[in-house]
């Protein structure tokens, strides 16, 4: 029996390698299909962390990252004892707060609205109006919204016309969090509700009709069958926009900002920009960026153990 056992494990063992070869020759093309992916993420996401080492050398363009001077943590120190510390930090967590308190949900209640359209044309025509600022540049989309805002613009126009003051919203820090999530919404509030809408249709509509005929309401419909359908989606992509919490694109800010709304609008992206780039301080910036990397991690860590926990879904 012995003996039988051994020739059956040693001959299921060489069968597996020869079932993944005959996957891989079935099923070829989407292999090769996937080595421009890979070579991608290779190339443009792994090779260049390589060149965070600089964050703890006095790099230098001469020198070489091999050449440099190495200085252990002292642009980490840098950082945190920067004037600018706290008002960068306040900034980029509250820019953060505001799309993940109003971006986030506009995004499914979009697909939950336009879940309910039974007119498909105008279904299709809200889609596609939607998802077209999504694939307009930033710098159209500033230029459109400082034009909206300015002191002659359209949203001063019509407070003018009710007897009231031009209000300044382009100088006034107080508006730059507004102007900048609201913005936000606009842009990407169509494209971000594909993912819930591709989700909506993944829910059986046995449970609908079953649900009707009980008697249940729409509203009820919503929330005992639609969200509960949606909250794995809505946890994945909650853990997501969790971990680049620490992360604010600095091309739409650079656009919008002033130095006179620095005070609300000045975050770690661009500080890292004026630094790096204008003042070719590379070590220091590659520093930020390595700090605001772990930041980022740490909350993605925290985020997936906190949804596993309390709905079971997550990430890893």
């Amino acid at each position: 029996m012995k003996k039988i056992g051994s020739e059956l494990s040693g001959t299921v063992q060489t069968a597996m390698p020869k079932s993944k070869l005959k996957l891989l020759r079935e099923y070829h093309e989407i292999y090769i299909m996937l080595i421009p992916v890979v070579l991608y993420y290779i190339l443009f996401k792994y090779m260049p962390m390589v060149g965070n080492v600089i964050a703890f050398q006095d790099y230098s363009i001469t020198r070489g990252i091999f050449e440099s001077e190495f200085v252990g943590l002292k642009h980490f120190s840098t950082f945190l004892k920067d004037v600018y510390f706290w008002r960068l930090l306040r900034n980029t967590l509250m820019l953060n707060l505001w799309s993940l308190v109003l971006e986030f949900p506009s995004a499914i209640i979009m697909a939950l609205l336009l879940n309910e359209v039974r007119c498909l044309a105008f279904k299709k025509t809200v889609q596609t109006v939607t998802y077209m600022p999504h694939f307009i540049s930033s710098v159209i989309i500033a230029g459109m919204v400082l034009d909206f805002v300015s002191n002659d613009g359209l949203i001063n126009s019509v407070i003018n016309r009710f007897g009231l003051e031009t209000v300044p919203f382009i100088t006034d820090p107080k508006y730059f969090r507004g102007i900048y999530t609201i913005s936000g919404i606009w842009q990407s509030v169509g494209w971000n509700s594909i993912i819930y809408i591709s989700a909506l249709s993944a829910i059986d509509a046995g449970l609908y009709e079953a649900a009707a005929i009980d008697g249940a309401s729409r509203w009820r419909q919503t929330f005992h069958i639609t969200l509960p359908g949606l909250l794995p989606t809505i946890a994945i992509m909650l853990i997501m926009r969790i971990g680049s919490m620490m992360t604010t694109g600095y091309e739409k800010i650079i656009l919008l900002y002033n130095p006179t709304t620095y005070e609300t609008a000045d975050v770690i992206s661009t500080y890292v920009y004026r630094q790096g780039i204008r003042g070719a301080q590379y070590s220091y910036s590659a520093a930020i960026g390595v700090f605001n990397s772990v930041i980022n991690f740490i909350l993605l860590v925290f985020a997936n153990w906190f949804s596993k926990r309390t709905n079971g879904s997550g990430l890893f």
